[in-house]
């Protein structure tokens, strides 16, 4: 990379630096000081340690990694370094202030922006990383706890965020909510006939950052298969609990079943009957009714496993989930191209009109909604609106190298399911067809849904 190239990147990564600060911001600032805290769960952290956080990991990997620099605060690795810092003891550390986190959160921001700027960092190398890789590294992992925040205000019933955000109702561009009235919803719960083929799964180094879990692009044979169009809905979820889904031992799995006694779950966790077979949903502090058209949500692994089986249909392979986002076919039909796309759409960024990212419906959208997001099969939504189960454990591919931050993939391999596509929180700078989310099977605290494939 050239200095004359590198100037215009170091820019954007400050502004983005600096948007995505502000964006973590806002989600807590409206919270009370017990609520910065709240109780203690293993499937989310106290706010204040977990905003504390962010900023530490920014100053480690873009300053004190890249550059050698001191710690600004002295005793932070003993509080925020989540690979050190036992997930039960972050209720009881003695964490910085709420005041005293937002200067520290400033201070580390000020900073790296100052210091990189100074530096010249995109030239600057450590250990085969270049300087960019570092500031990306923090960015996406604030990108990533911004939708952790959101989903955690969620599961504690607080109110929705009060974001900056040009919403889709307050902009001139189309709301896609309206959309579905004007398609033919049959047509948009169809299948699609994916021919199969050799597919390289995965992604190899070039213009996009590359987390570890993403390498190494490999060949793999895939047979042909047929996958829904559209995620599954709400109104076809209610018809599997409405006809004992839950209740029907042969629909679970042997973990699935353990699981569901366990949880005493007889529905979607934030679901609420009505009479009549009316549903109503929890929405951050609110019940609204259930939105038939939308994606189920809030369902985990063994759920979406259940649901399969009761529909006589299979959750898809990741390759298969990947091949259907990213490949073409042949004017033939028979067979794939070797042009891999690394959105579903095409080789653009995100964009409103394609995909629900970004906060800007402030929730899920019906699944046939945003027809010009579709995939060269015509799978719909594959980026946004909701994250999708597949049926593969979260495994290294082949000549796996773990990244600098060898936290971030290595110990979660095997006991994880693997998730894609991104949801309606997702940052559209961090979400593409290759990106692998990842959840314990029973996570269903996660904006996460699933499509499903014919047997």
């Amino acid at each position: 990379m050239t200095a004359k190239q590198s100037g215009p990147l170091l820019s954007q990564l400050f502004e983005a630096l600096a948007e995505a600060r502000e964006r973590t911001l806002e989600l807590v600032e409206d919270l009370n000081d017990i609520q910065l805290m709240g109780p203690r769960l293993s499937i989310i952290n106290p706010l204040r340690w977990e905003i504390g956080h962010v900023a530490w990991f920014q100053e480690y990997w873009a300053l004190r990694h890249l550059h050698g620099e001191p710690p600004i605060l002295p005793r932070g690795d003993s509080l925020y370094d989540s690979a050190r810092v036992a997930h039960d003891t972050r209720w009881n550390l003695p964490l910085l202030s709420r005041e005293e986190t937002l200067e520290y959160m400033k201070k580390v921001l000020d900073r790296v922006i100052e210091k990189n700027l100074q530096e010249g960092s995109i030239q600057q190398s450590v250990d085969g990383y270049d300087g960019a890789y570092f500031l990306q590294l923090a960015l996406f992992h604030e990108y990533m706890h911004s939708e952790a925040l959101t989903y955690t205000r969620q599961t504690l019933s607080y109110k929705p965020p009060r974001l900056n955000v040009k919403s889709l109702l307050d902009s001139s561009e189309p709301d896609p909510r309206s959309e579905p009235e004007k398609q033919n919803r049959e047509a948009s719960l169809a299948d699609a006939d994916i021919p199969g083929g050799t597919f390289w799964l995965g992604i190899a180094a070039g213009p996009y950052f590359v987390f570890d879990n993403e390498q190494r692009a490999h060949p793999v044979k895939v047979a042909p298969f047929s996958i829904s169009k559209t995620a599954v809905t709400n109104a076809q979820f209610a018809e599997f609990v409405a006809e004992g889904g839950y209740q029907r031992r042969e629909m679970w799995s042997e973990a699935g079943w353990r699981w569901r006694r366990n949880a005493s779950a007889e529905h979607p966790v934030y679901w609420k009957p009505l009479s009549g077979g009316r549903w109503l949903r929890r929405n951050f502090d609110k019940m609204v009714e259930l939105e038939v058209r939308h994606p189920v949500i809030h369902v985990n692994w063994y759920e979406a496993e259940a649901y399969c089986r009761w529909a006589g249909r299979r959750l898809p392979s990741e390759a298969e989930w990947e091949m259907a986002a990213s490949c073409e076919p042949y004017a033939d039909g028979q067979s794939i191209s070797s042009n891999k796309r690394p959105y579903p759409w095409g080789d653009e960024p995100p964009t409103p009109q394609r995909a629900n990212l970004d906060w800007r419906a402030m929730g899920c959208i019906a699944v046939d909604a945003l027809a010009s997001g579709d995939s060269a099969f015509g799978c719909r939504q594959m980026i946004g609106n909701v994250w999708e189960w597949t049926a593969d454990d979260f495994l290294p591919f082949p000549g796996f190298k773990a990244g600098p931050y060898k936290e971030y993939s290595e110990p979660w391999f095997g006991d994880h399911k693997v998730l894609r596509g991104g949801c309606w929180t997702t940052r559209s700078r961090l979400i593409r067809n290759a990106y692998r989310n990842f959840y314990k099977p029973d996570r269903r605290d996660v904006w996460a849904g699933f499509r499903t494939c014919a047997l």
